[in-house]
């Protein structure tokens, strides 16, 4: 197989890092090589990938990879893990010819337009207006936003760095959550109380409300963890052992959710749809209250009636990011050569 049929793209976030190494004929389906790697266990994006390389023996030169963070001329300091990435040094580092950077929201937003009944759940039904504005909200380990805009032929993602603008709080029941924030950060962003970082937020907020006990066990194996927010997950996804403080921390987070992507769809006015991705959201999909989540996403006073008819769905394909990115590079690996400039 030729190296120009042949790409490495990469979901690097702050918690894992997922890499294929695919052909343009089969794609995702039938990757040629594929790993899930934490991405705390290594110094560097340039360790990580010189492992994956060595161990899947291919030769390849072209990459694209979707990060967690902005992306400026090809350079990004992800958000949630302490690295830098830059395609210029994983080109001289790595032997690649090319390798393309981009916003893993902007990654997600390529792969909407070619999304599928069957990967998506709709929570509100709303009616699409063709061509209109699309908006993307996922919360994973941090909060990404984008957004996409019609350019008459095709979808144009945009990235955007809307999780960190300051949280409000959408329900008295939550009005003391930024006040109780604020005595422990200078700064309380919506990504501090709707992602995998904020999660455990929301779970000490509830906590140290009067008259709420915390069960000592359960404290006990929080305190031993150093991701306290799969066991805040787990314990509320289980009726069967019901543990209010989680239950409370996941509800306030579904809330929340619901709120921002309503403010999210008024700020670049989605008639096309909102689309909620990330990690987290699908796994909570059996404690969704479609009815309750749309009446917070459309309760925004006198434009609730403009809300009622924007579509919003949950992406439930969890390869979505990866296809976007996969799609991108493509298209990049075979953007016509720049023209020459005359002598």
């Amino acid at each position: 197989m030729r190296e120009s049929d042949v790409l490495l793209i990469g979901d690097i976030g702050g918690t894992k890092t997922d890499l294929l190494v695919i052909s343009e004929a089969a794609g995702l389906a039938q990757p040629l090589a594929r790993a899930r790697l934490k991405s705390a266990e290594y110094p560097n994006l340039q360790t990580l990938l010189g492992e994956f390389l060595t161990t899947a023996g291919l030769s390849v030169r072209h990459a694209c990879l979707d990060v967690a963070g902005p992306v400026i001329n090809g350079h990004a300091q992800l958000t949630n893990l302490p690295w830098e990435v830059d395609g210029n040094t994983l080109c001289a580092e790595l032997a690649f010819t090319s390798v393309d950077i981009l916003n893993d929201l902007a990654a997600v937003a390529h792969a909407i337009p070619t999304l599928q009944a069957t990967d998506l759940k709709t929570l509100n039904a709303g009616g699409e207006i063709p061509g209109a504005t699309k908006a993307i909200i996922a919360p994973g380990t941090g909060l990404g936003e984008a957004f996409l805009v019609w350019d008459g032929a095709r979808y144009l993602p945009q990235p955007s760095e809307g999780g960190h603008a300051d949280f409000a709080a959408p329900t008295p029941e939550l009005a003391g959550l930024a006040p109780y924030l604020r005595g422990r950060y200078d700064h309380v962003s919506y990504e501090m109380v709707c992602s995998g970082v904020g999660i455990p937020h929301l779970y000490d907020f509830f906590r140290d409300q009067d008259g709420v006990q915390e069960s000592p066990e359960f404290a006990a194996r929080l305190a031993a963890s150093l991701d306290r927010t799969p066991l805040i997950l787990e314990a509320a996804l289980r009726p069967d052992t019901p543990n209010p403080l989680c239950n409370a921390a996941v509800d306030a987070f579904l809330t929340i959710l619901a709120a921002e992507a309503g403010n999210l769809a008024l700020k670049v006015f989605a008639l096309g749809g909102v689309y909620i991705a990330g990690g987290i959201p699908p796994r909570l999909l059996p404690l969704i209250d479609r009815a309750r989540f749309a009446q917070t996403f459309c309760a925004k006073g006198r434009f609730a009636k403009l809300l009622t008819q924007i579509p919003v769905h949950m992406v439930v394909n969890p390869d979505a990011t990866l296809m976007g990115t996969a799609a991108y590079g493509w298209a990049r690996m075979h953007r016509p050569p720049a023209p020459s400039s005359p002598s």
